[in-house]
C-alpha cells in the first residue's frame, strides 16, 4: 500500500441521485432474480456500491421503521416502471408524497456512504 493513500477509498462513480441509484439496484436485483450473474466492475459504468447496498439501507429504514409497509410498495411498484409517481395523477397523489418521504429519508444514508453525489 501506498504510503498516504486511503485504504477506505471508494472506487466508481458515485450516482446523480438516490432515485437513480434506487432504479439500477432494482433493475440489478431483477435481472439477478431472472438469472443473470451480477458480477462487480463488469458495467459501462462502475460504481462505488452493490445493488444490495441500497436494499440494505432501505431495508435498515424499515426495520427502524422510518419507512412503513406504504414507502416499500411504492419504492417497488414505481421502481420497476423506473418512473417517479406522477403529482398530477389524481391515483398517483398518494404514492407521490409517499415517493418524496422515501427519498427524504433515504438520500443522507446513500450521501454518507459516497453512493449518491
Amino acid at each position: 500500500m501506498l504510503r498516504g493513500s486511503d485504504p477506505y477509498r471508494i472506487d466508481g462513480t458515485p450516482f446523480d441521485s438516490a432515485e437513480e441509484a434506487w432504479f439500477w439496484s432494482l433493475q440489478a436485483e431483477d435481472a439477478k432474480a431472472a438469472g443473470a450473474r451480477v458480477v462487480a466492475g463488469r458495467g459501462l459504468v462502475q460504481r462505488p456500491c452493490e445493488p444490495a447496498d441500497v436494499m440494505r439501507a432501505v431495508d435498515r429504514l424499515y426495520r427502524s421503521r422510518a419507512l412503513l409497509r406504504d414507502h416499500l410498495h411504492v419504492l417497488a411498484h414505481y421502481g420497476r416502471r423506473l418512473s417517479a409517481p406522477d403529482p398530477e395523477r389524481f391515483r398517483e397523489q398518494r404514492a407521490h408524497v409517499l415517493w418524496g418521504e422515501a427519498f427524504d429519508r433515504l438520500t443522507p444514508i446513500l450521501r454518507d456512504k459516497g453512493i449518491v453525489r
